[in-house]
């Protein structure tokens, strides 16, 4: 089992000051998490989501990550390549020189970027933007394979050498973003490692492993992006560990309701609700699901599980031995890798610094080899 932290940078109360705080605080987060045992930090691609993220140019936070931390891997979760947000030649060439220059750490994930505010700030053509992202993706493995390079399909490139060359060889790890489960078959059939989006806990964990292992054993040789197969598993898991366990439950599920909020009201442009102090995060949760499922019922809506998981409140906000319970269920249900949410809109940077601590000191060591993980 593989621990990371998934970084967001979301901020509750937008000022440009507590935006710098943030992106500062993340860093230190991201520090304490190499010294403590994580494996990895992930860092999304956000455009234009006031409250939702402000986590805008990944390769930047993720490059100054790099040279404060030694060994921890450095991940895009995930860098957008639909061409409007960024030509295929200069994502291999960034993604290359953080490689070299972080001793070969990187992971590249890919995906087709967010909301329609987002793609409307880039003139993103959203119908093309899925096969874009496939295109980019042969264009990026093709260059790192090939030190003369040319295309020429939806893009003219070259003939031409992109430099720098990775450190990996024969490229970096890749990914791509499964929020939906058509994704997950698609990276599956590339040969692609999964990043599980989603709060959906160890139930929908399975599921999505079962469906991926499906779509692997069927995937034909011609079918793979590269000849360097990557199958990792990684989900999701938002949590906040203190010693006062009460405290670590009211935090986390404040931080879920904003999350969620946030996430659900960028579509729109407008902000989260503001949260009620008379309401705790749960009761807030449940209400906001209800609406969720009234409205499902309203439209005849039948699949469930892609809309409500948000809003479960069966996570990790408590003890540590909690979290080590939640680790074991999410291995059994065939997680290679937990990525750790700690940083929501309302999460105080002390809190998030001190789940990082617990994890690293009484989670993680659980799970190493030489080690008695809890048995089923």
């Amino acid at each position: 089992m593989e621990f990371s932290l998934f970084f967001v940078g979301q901020l509750a109360d937008p000022t440009p000051e507590r935006e710098r705080r943030m992106l500062r605080d993340s860093v230190e987060q991201a520090v304490l998490a190499d010294r403590v045992g994580f494996d990895r930090v992930w860092a999304v691609e956000h455009h234009g989501l006031k409250w939702y993220s402000h986590m805008s140019a990944s390769e930047i936070f993720l490059t100054w990550v790099a040279a404060r931390t030694e060994r921890i891997r450095i991940g895009h979760g995930v860098v957008t390549l639909p061409f409007a947000y960024q030509h295929p030649v200069r994502v291999a060439e960034r993604a290359a020189l953080l490689d070299v220059l972080s001793g070969g750490r990187l992971d590249l994930g890919a995906g087709n970027g967010g909301s329609a505010r987002e793609t409307a700030l880039y003139g993103v053509d959203r119908d093309a933007a899925r096969a874009q992202v496939r295109e980019a993706l042969e264009i990026i493995t093709g260059i790192w394979r090939d030190e003369e390079f040319e295309w020429h399909g939806s893009l003219d490139i070259g003939p031409g050498t992109v430099l720098p060359r990775p450190l990996q060889a024969p490229h970096p790890p890749l990914f791509l973003a499964c929020g939906k489960e058509e994704a997950l078959r698609t990276a599956a059939g590339l040969g692609l490692g999964a990043l599980v989006l989603g709060f959906g806990g160890p139930a929908m964990t399975r599921h999505r492993r079962a469906l991926y292992d499906a779509a692997r054993a069927e995937r034909a040789p011609g079918g793979l992006l590269t000849s360097t197969v990557n199958d990792h598993f990684a989900v999701v898991c938002p949590t906040v560990v203190l010693d006062d366990v009460e405290r670590a439950r009211a935090v986390g599920l404040r931080g879920q309701q904003f999350f969620v909020e946030s996430s659900r009201h960028w579509y729109g442009g407008g902000r989260p609700p503001a949260q009620d102090p008379a309401v705790d995060g749960e009761r807030a949760l449940e209400r906001t699901r209800r609406e969720v499922l009234d409205q499902l019922d309203e439209h005849q809506v039948e699949f469930r599980p892609e809309y409500v998981a948000a809003y479960h409140t069966d996570h990790p906000y408590g003890s540590a031995e909690g979290a080590v319970e939640r680790v074991r269920e999410l291995a059994d249900a065939g997680a290679d890798e937990v990525m750790c949410l700690v940083q929501m809109g309302t999460v105080p940077h002390e809190v998030c610094m001190e789940t990082i601590r617990q994890w690293g000191e009484k989670v993680i060591p659980r799970f190493r080899a030489g080690s008695r993980a809890p048995a089923a």
